[in-house]
């Protein structure tokens, strides 16, 4: 029985990378789990099984408000009302801004902001209603680099700052916490096929600690935050990242 034993937790984009690693670990501290994904879930669902977790997932496009409120009823149907929800879906294309077409930048929009918007319309009010909950947002520590060919991405991710402040104001009272975890350039499956792989030496080199993040660099911080020891940490974005960011 670890510290979330009888908490449920959503993850999107839970089936692989750094979603995979977030909802093993939420399962090993003794959460149930629902990951919300357009992957085959199977990877995840044996890890959560094998840490003897309840697993409920759904293919959901997490853009469509339809989807997502199924995925919302089937969840809560299987699981219960979540306690705790891991916004952690997002797209980085690289791409310099004169080849930015307005359906890119409303796509990358749409999966890195809107999805996190849907999914805490669809949990925030039972939330609410049982002044009790964790909310978690990837972010990036792109913010605060100068990194090129990243102009949509990096407006995406100072985005999901200000929605994570601007929550985390609103839900305080309701004994909420909304925080925000940014990570480095992570070595996943996701990373390892594009053209980012070519640069893990050199961000790995920028770092203090001179290593390739991985996904299970970042669940302790996650664990943290969503455990009752971060009760009053609200509002906040951690840069977890190897001492990249020196600000």
């Amino acid at each position: 029985m670890g510290k979330l034993a009888g908490k449920v937790a959503v993850v999107t984009g839970g089936a692989s990378g750094i979603g995979q690693a977030f909802a093993k670990r939420l399962a090993e501290d003794g959460a149930a789990i629902a990951v919300a994904d357009l992957k085959d879930c199977s990877a995840i669902k044996a890890m959560v099984g094998a840490a003897g977790a309840v697993f409920y997932s759904a293919k959901c496009d997490v853009v469509d408000p339809e989807q997502v409120a199924s995925f919302a009823r089937g969840a809560i149907d299987a699981l219960g009302h979540p306690d705790i929800l891991i916004n952690n879906v997002g797209i980085f294309p690289l791409k310099p801004f004169s080849e930015i077409s307005f359906i890119d930048w409303r796509k990358i929009n749409a999966i890195n902001v809107d999805s996190m918007f849907l999914f805490s319309k669809a949990f925030v009010p039972e939330m609410v209603a049982r002044k009790s909950g964790r909310i978690v947002n990837m972010t990036s520590t792109v913010n605060w680099l100068m990194i090129p060919n990243y102009v949509h991405y990096i407006t995406t991710k100072a985005a999901v700052i200000g929605f994570t402040r601007g929550l985390a104001n609103e839900l305080g009272q309701h004994n909420i916490t909304v925080n925000a975890i940014a990570p480095s350039l992570v070595k996943n499956e996701t990373t390892e096929t594009s053209e980012l792989s070519s640069m893990y030496d050199v961000i790995a080199s920028q770092q203090a600690i001179h290593r390739v993040q991985v996904p299970t660099d970042l669940v302790g911080t996650l664990s943290f935050l969503v455990s009752d020891d971060a009760a009053f940490v609200t509002g906040q974005t951690i840069a977890v990242d190897g001492g990249m960011t020196k600000g």
